[in-house]
Order: C-alpha cells, then sequence, then structure tokens
C-alpha cells in the first residue's frame, strides 16, 4: 500500500464556556475513486496527547462480517494505529468496531463520558484519522488542537488521496 500523510496544522478557535466538553463529532469523507478493484477503507479514528500517546481510541471501521475474523487480520494496514493502540487490543472492541463505510460522507459522535473524553485534562492534542484500503493506499490526515477543559472547539482539514475533508466539533 502507498502512503500519502497530510498533516494539517491549525490554529483552532477556542471559544470558552461553563460547560463541559459534552461530546465530540468528527465527520470525515471518503471519496469515490476510479479504480477498478475497489474496496470499503479500513477507518480508525482517535485522540493522541501532545507526546503522541492514545488518549482515547474512538472508532475502527473495518470488516466485522467475514467469517472466522478474518477482517481482523487486515486491522495491521492501519499501521499508524496498530503501532500505537491495535496490536495489544482486543477485537472487537466495544462501542469502538465498526463496519466499514462506503463512499460519501460520514458523522461519527462520540459521548465525551463513554470516551474518556470528559476527562482529558487541559493541553494538545491531536485527532487523527487514519484510512487503508486493500489494493489502494493508505492516508493519515491530522488535526491538532488545544483543549482547555471548557467551551466549544472547530478545526478541519483534508486528505488528498484515500481520506476528503475530515472535521471535528467539539461541545
Amino acid at each position: 500500500m502507498k502512503l500519502s500523510p497530510s498533516l494539517a496544522v491549525l490554529s483552532l478557535p477556542l471559544v470558552t464556556s461553563s460547560a463541559l466538553a459534552a461530546d465530540l463529532s468528527v465527520k470525515f469523507e471518503l471519496p469515490r475513486l476510479n479504480v477498478a478493484e475497489y474496496h470499503k477503507p479500513y477507518v480508525a479514528i482517535w485522540i493522541e496527547r501532545a507526546d503522541q500517546s492514545v488518549a482515547s481510541s474512538l472508532a475502527v471501521l473495518y470488516d466485522l462480517k467475514l467469517k472466522n475474523r478474518e477482517g481482523e487480520k487486515w486491522l495491521k494496514d492501519l499501521r499508524s494505529w496498530w503501532r500505537k493502540a491495535g496490536r495489544d487490543a482486543t477485537m472487537p472492541i466495544d462501542g469502538v468496531s465498526g463496519a466499514t463505510r462506503p463512499p460519501g460522507a460520514h458523522t461519527m459522535k462520540f459521548d465525551a463520558a463513554r470516551y474518556g473524553l470528559d476527562k482529558l485534562p487541559a493541553g494538545d492534542y491531536t485527532l487523527v484519522v487514519e484510512a487503508a484500503r486493500e489494493s489502494g493506499g493508505r492516508e493519515v490526515v491530522k488535526l491538532p488542537f488545544n483543549w482547555t477543559g471548557k467551551g466549544k472547539l472547530n478545526a478541519s482539514a483534508a486528505g488528498k488521496d484515500e481520506l476528503g475533508a475530515v472535521s471535528l466539533q467539539m461541545q
């Protein structure tokens, strides 16, 4: 698989309010590719701390329905996620594992309490979205952000090949 990394360095506006983080919404686009053999990509979404350790694995989208858990053997193609969190995970992960998605825009919402986001200390973090496709490429989009523990947060970036627009909204 080819590697096509994308890194968006953002200066994020932070609007302070009295409410703690309630939800995180991640929107990502899987482009329709004009290729002879198209396979839905595996996708991993997670939050990293400033030291690049995983603060929370939010979603791992792969082929759950293959017999004998055959879909799990291809998770290592999500190389960045695999090295940081996947190789030590027992799949499927309740509430994190999900089915692959077709081309188009997709929105996933994450409850702060369930994913530990309400306990994130103030600091610098990065939302990471990685996509890998059989007989295709691999791409990573990173959205750095500073979290104060309060307020609203919006950020966006775009991939080039396997991912289109990626955005996060935290409120």
